[in-house]
């Protein structure tokens, strides 16, 4: 493989230069620093830098500020205030005080933001003009023909490995860490392995902010803006290092680079890269994955962002429904009728143990009342449509099986009503509900006003589902249903034909035994 360290060729390439006889930086009139020690950095698409040392600095400079960024050839800077008579200019000069080795000789010097407006007075030296080429060449090829039609970010994984393997660099391990928008896990990890050339899957739970592995990891620095990260690893590796680092060493790596991977909206993600090749990662090596990792994080911000509006709109309209809208059922009045089972569930004296209980306890409670609900309803081939207060609307589609969606109603609930009567410990409260449960043509889609719309069902059978529910608080019954729900059930009471509000015939109604 390919492995050029030329600056002056395709690939990219950093360099520092001494410069000769005396370097003064200047500004208004004012000397910011005069040196006969000045460097120049020339670095691939970038203008070059001139670095003074720390010693012959003469502007005043604050103490080093919160901000840090990460390069994977210079290492982390760090960054100082300047003040230039009395005005102060934030952030204005940075510093690599580790350089990394194919920087080291700018390591304790320091740089002019432009922002400072210096001009920089180089004496009798002349800079190189830009020899950048085209350096990215076959990946950015990639990107910007073929990327764009690949299936997942698994896919987009295993590719982006094979195509940086094609460039000469050796990789073992690469890893993208992808925070996500889910109620459940906090982000992906994507971690692909040269042993199998295959792409695992991590999701971790948002258990992982409190887990020592992440705590004193690569992943945690790099995600909150601590800098980027870069250890070769055929040497002792420090014992207050991250323990991954030995891990992977041991596993035959020679270089380790984690860096940021910042989606548009400011997100900090990670990009992990190992190598096994003697000499791990040449200056063209991390180059290449440098110039294109904005357009790579692209890719995965569309993957991202396509699941974080599946994972929201299945939180908060469930999973049926959340489908509908992201196939486009988004305008008022796009539905179906359908025939199914409406299932109205509340909570028994909910307005008593609010007032009674501490606020935590009873909102753990009602999260507790709401996660039985949902999950056996769930369970039972059924879909919470929405949380009305204390209450649940859950919905049995029936297809061709009138029958079956009515079993699947009755057998949810009488779940719900045992799961809610187990204890749940000592000193801790438990609940009970009233379920009404009625079967009919509902509308299932779009209603509300032009610029708010609410995805749920309407409907005679939905009214009479509520109905039933609040006539089963009233008279002690766990479950009540109508009769083209109870069908042939036999673990029924009859109640008669009764008057529910708001619903202009009488109805059938029937005590289902829980």
């Amino acid at each position: 493989m390919s492995r050029s360290t030329d600056t002056k060729s395709e690939g990219y390439g950093i360099r520092t230069v001494p410069l000769v006889g005396r370097v003064t930086a200047v500004r208004d009139g004012a000397v910011l620093a005069s040196s006969t020690s000045a460097k120049v950095m020339y670095e691939t698409r970038l203008p070059p830098v001139v670095y003074f040392p720390q010693e012959d600095v003469l502007a005043d400079l604050g103490p080093q500020t919160e901000l840090q960024t990460f390069c994977p050839f210079k290492g982390t800077a760090r960054y100082r205030d300047l003040t230039i008579d009395g005005q102060s200019f934030p952030n204005a000069v940075w510093s690599y005080d580790d350089a990394l080795p194919e920087s080291r000789g700018i390591e304790g010097h320091l740089g002019f933001m432009p922002t400072v407006g210096a001009e920089i007075d180089i004496g009798e030296n002349r800079l190189e003009p830009d020899r950048s080429g085209h350096i990215s060449g076959q990946l950015t090829d990639w990107l910007l023909r073929e990327a764009a039609y690949i299936g997942s970010p698994e896919e987009l994984t295993t590719a982006l490995c094979e195509r940086l393997s094609d460039q000469g660099i050796r990789l073992s391990r690469l890893s993208v860490m992808i925070w996500s928008l889910h109620p459940l896990i906090a982000g992906k990890n994507y971690v692909w392995d040269k042993a199998t050339g295959k792409v695992t899957t991590f999701a971790p739970s948002y258990e992982i902010y409190d887990h020592p592995g992440f705590v004193n990891s690569p992943l945690r620095h790099v995600s909150e803006g601590l800098g980027g990260i870069r250890q070769k690893l055929g040497e002792k590796i420090a014992e207050n290092s991250f323990p991954i680092l030995q891990d992977l060493q041991d596993r035959g790596a020679t270089d380790y680079v984690a860096m940021p991977l910042p989606f548009s909206n400011g997100q900090m993600n990670v990009l992990t890269l190992a190598s096994d090749h003697p000499d791990g990662f040449t200056t063209a090596n991390l180059g290449l994955v440098f110039e294109c990792a904005s357009t790579i994080s692209r890719f995965y911000e569309v993957f991202t962002q396509r699941e974080n509006a599946r994972s929201l709109l299945e939180t908060y309209v469930g999973k049926r429904s959340g489908a509908r809208v992201l196939g486009g059922e988004i305008r008022r009045g796009d539905g179906d009728k359908i025939d199914a089972a409406i299932m109205f569930c509340d909570m028994r004296d909910s307005t008593r143990l609010a007032e009674s209980l501490e606020r935590d306890v009873y909102l753990d409670l009602l999260n507790h009342f709401f996660e039985t609900v949902s999950t056996l309803a769930d369970a039972h081939g059924g879909e919470v449509l929405k949380f009305i207060g204390d209450a649940v609307l859950a919905v049995f589609p029936a297809g061709d099986d009138a029958e079956a969606a009515c079993a699947q109603a009755i057998e949810a609930a009488r779940a719900i009503v045992a799961a809610l009567d187990q204890p749940r410990g000592a000193d801790t409260p438990t609940c009970s509900s009233a379920i009404g449960i009625d079967f009919g043509s509902v509308l299932y889609g779009n209603v509300g006003s032009r610029e708010r719309l609410d995805f749920t069902v309407i409907g005679h059978a939905a009214n009479v589902a509520a109905r039933l529910c609040d006539r089963g608080k009233m008279t002690e019954h766990a479950i009540v249903a109508t009769e083209r729900v109870v069908g042939k059930d036999a673990r029924v009471t009859p109640l008669g034909a009764v008057d529910l509000r708001n619903v202009s015939a009488t109805v059938n109604a029937f005590s289902i035994a829980p």
